[in-house]
C-alpha cells in the first residue's frame, strides 16, 4: 500500500491531531494520504461522499471506533478497498490498531505485510421497491413511539416461518453477532462466516429463539396490525442509523448484499482471543 485515505471521527480525534500526524508520516515515507470526516447521518454536510475517494486508493485507515469503521465501510462498499481501524474509544471487535501501534502498522501496510478478511454485508428494502441500503453489522426492525409490542410475520424464501410478538427483530451478519444480536441473547459467530442471524428482541413467545440461516436465504418481515383504533408502526435501522418507517401491512426484505467489506489484519490474534479479552473487560 502506498496511497491511503484517512476517514476520521472528529469527535474522537480532537482537532484532528492524530490524523494530521499520520498523514505527515505517510507522506514522509513516500506515500500519499488524503483525509475525510465521517460523522452521523444528522450531519451530512460534514461527511464525505464515495465519489471523493481517489481511484488509486490502496487502503483506508479509519480513526474512531467500531461504529466509525462500520459507517465508513457501508459508504465505500462499491469500492471494496481494504479498511483497518484505529481505535480511539473503548475496546471493540473491528478496530485492530491503537494510537501507540498505528505508525509501526503503517510501515507494515506499506511493505505489503498484511492479510485481508472478507466480511459479508446485508441489504434491505421495502417489498415492491428496488435498490436498498447496506449494513455491515445488522438491520433491525423495532417499534416506534408506543410501548405496545409488535406482531411480526417472518417469511424465509417466500415460505411462512412464524409470527413473533416482540419489541422488534434483529437480522445480523456474523460481524454483527457480537453487537445488538449478542445483547438480545443471539449466538456469537466467527465474523468470517457466511450466514444470517435472526434474533427477536424481548419476545413474548416462550419458544422464540434465535435462528441461523444460510447466506443465500431471503428473509421477509411483515408488520401485522394488532389494534383496531391505532395503526402499528415500526422503524428500520441499518447499523444503528434509522432509515425507514414501516406501517401495518408493510413487508421488509433482507438478503445478502452483493458487496463485501475487506478488513485488513496485521495481528495473529484470533477472534476467540479478542472475544475473551472483551468479555474480561466487562466482567
Amino acid at each position: 500500500m502506498q496511497n491511503f485515505v484517512l476517514i476520521t471521527n472528529a469527535y474522537k480525534d480532537t482537532e484532528l491531531r492524530l490524523t494530521k500526524q499520520i498523514m505527515q508520516y505517510i507522506t514522509e515515507k513516500g506515500g500519499k494520504a488524503q483525509g475525510f470526516l465521517c460523522n452521523t447521518d444528522s450531519e451530512p454536510e460534514n461527511d464525505f461522499d464515495e465519489s471523493q475517494i481517489p481511484q488509486d486508493t490502496d487502503g483506508i485507515l479509519v480513526l474512531g471506533g467500531d461504529g466509525t469503521l462500520i459507517r465508513a465501510a457501508t459508504r465505500v462498499k462499491k469500492r471494496q478497498i481494504p479498511l483497518i481501524g484505529v481505535n480511539l474509544g473503548t475496546l471493540g471487535y473491528l478496530c485492530e490498531l491503537e494510537e501507540a501501534t498505528v505508525f509501526p502498522a503503517i510501515d507494515r501496510l506499506m511493505q505489503g505485510d498484511y492479510i485481508t478478511e472478507e466480511r459479508m454485508m446485508l441489504t434491505g428494502h421495502r417489498a415492491g421497491e428496488t435498490g436498498g441500503r447496506a449494513a455491515l453489522n445488522d438491520i433491525v426492525i423495532h417499534r416506534s413511539g408506543s410501548l405496545v409490542i409488535l406482531s411480526l410475520h417472518v417469511y424465509v424464501n417466500g415460505k411462512f416461518l412464524s409470527t413473533y410478538h416482540a419489541d422488534g427483530m434483529i437480522l445480523a451478519t456474523p460481524t454483527g453477532s457480537t453487537g445488538y444480536n449478542m445483547s438480545a441473547g443471539g449466538p456469537i459467530v466467527d465474523p468470517k462466516a457466511r450466514m444470517m442471524l435472526l434474533t427477536p428482541i424481548n419476545a413474548h413467545n416462550l419458544n422464540s429463539k434465535s435462528i441461523v440461516f444460510g447466506a443465500e436465504d431471503v428473509i421477509e418481515v411483515e408488520i401485522e396490525s394488532r389494534r383496531c383504533k391505532e395503526e402499528d408502526q415500526a422503524v428500520v435501522s441499518f447499523d444503528g442509523d434509522a432509515a425507514a418507517q414501516l406501517r401495518a401491512g408493510d413487508r421488509f426484505v433482507i438478503s445478502q448484499a452483493s458487496h463485501i467489506t475487506n478488513i485488513c489484519k496485521l495481528s495473529n490474534q484470533s477472534f476467540l482471543e479478542l472475544l475473551r479479552k472483551k468479555m474480561e473487560t466487562y466482567t
